[in-house]
């Protein structure tokens, strides 16, 4: 069930607070991604962010990162829906950071304002899912709500904006997509044929059936 944004007041915990709270929460980790806290205040940590994507990403091939205009060395493809990247990132990492930083670790080309990441949560037995805004901290969010997943997880998927607009995607993107798109009519296409070539030939089998001399 997708919701509005919830105003969640910020809660500006102490430096005692934040250790005894990193030290529970350590104290649940199971898959041995614990949080650290720093001298300074800031603490470090894990988060797992699930791609929930419905449009190709773009990724740069090797030989095209680093440069600024677009190469035909860039890629688009569909990500396999479920898929789950861990980040390790800190306190003071906003969300915005973490989309760049996600795209970053993975090569995606595309324009990081075109994602949005949502946090997901269990309450009354139903499940709730989120935008965040870009400012948030999604450790803080993590920390808070322990290191269960089924209490709190973080999707990253495409910013509902109703109509896709194609505008804000590159020239090689859009061709990416028709090429994409023509692979996948192409191969509806076979299905087709296929399908009524069967049928064609049980037709034609039982025609001969009834037509056979007896």
């Amino acid at each position: 069930k997708d919701v509005q944004k919830e105003r969640e007041p910020h809660v500006y915990l102490s430096k005692e607070e934040v250790k005894e709270k990193i030290q529970s929460y350590n104290s649940s980790v199971t898959d041995k991604l614990k949080m650290t806290l720093n001298a300074n205040g800031i603490y470090t940590g894990f988060i797992k962010v699930q791609m929930e994507l419905c449009r190709p990403i773009t990724v740069q091939s090797s030989q095209s990162q680093g440069r600024s205009a677009p190469s035909n060395q860039e890629t688009a493809f569909y990500l396999p829906d479920g898929c789950v990247n861990t980040l390790h990132i800190s306190s003071t990492n906003t969300v915005r950071e973490v989309i760049e930083a996600l795209l970053k670790k993975f090569f995606v080309a595309d324009n990081p304002a075109k994602f949005a990441l949502y946090k997901r949560c269990h309450k009354e037995d139903q499940v709730y899912t989120c935008k965040l805004s870009d400012r948030e901290h999604p450790l803080y969010l993590r920390l808070v709500a322990g290191p269960k997943t089924e209490m709190l997880s973080f999707v990253l998927r495409e910013h509902e904006t109703g109509e896709v607009m194609w505008e804000a995607f590159s020239i090689p993107e859009l061709q990416n997509f028709l090429r994409i798109l023509d692979k996948e009519e192409n191969d509806q296409l076979q299905i087709l044929k296929n399908r009524y070539a069967a049928y064609r030939g049980k037709l034609e089998e039982a025609l001969r059936g009834v037509l056979k001399p007896g």
